[in-house]
């Protein structure tokens, strides 16, 4: 099994930036690639970003235009999301996921995930 466990700065202005980190425990050499996710009340999990295991590929939502980044650290077994010039549409529960099946490019749907974290909340404020 694996837990993953986000974390990050809760509150933001808009056009600021943040940084949410993800860190991941136990069988952990499981894991292949790993991504970002976010939800607000009354929608669905929408897919952020991926990164697979050895970080040569990525994958990103194309509503994001370029603002988010997605890295990771394996010797930490820690994947980041950089939000930059962030917006009060941002304002979600931000969630990371991890797979365990190799897939190049790293998936973008949720479907594809088989590990979770248990979510943090940002909030951008205008």
């Amino acid at each position: 099994q694996v837990q993953l466990v986000e974390s990050g700065e809760g509150s933001v202005q808009a056009g600021g930036s943040l940084r949410l980190s993800c860190a991941a425990s136990g069988r952990t050499s499981s894991i292949y690639a790993m991504g970002w996710f976010r939800q607000v009340p009354g929608k669905e999990r929408e897919f952020l970003a991926a990164i697979s295991r050895s970080s040569d590929s990525t994958r990103f939502a194309n509503f994001l235009k370029g603002r988010f980044t997605i890295s990771r650290d394996n010797a930490k077994n820690t994947v980041y999301l950089q939000m930059n010039s962030v917006k009060p549409e941002d304002t979600a529960v931000y969630y990371c996921a991890a797979d365990r099946t190799l897939r190049i490019p790293p998936p973008g749907t949720r479907y594809d995930y088989d590990y979770w974290g248990q979510g943090t909340p940002v909030t951008v404020s205008s």
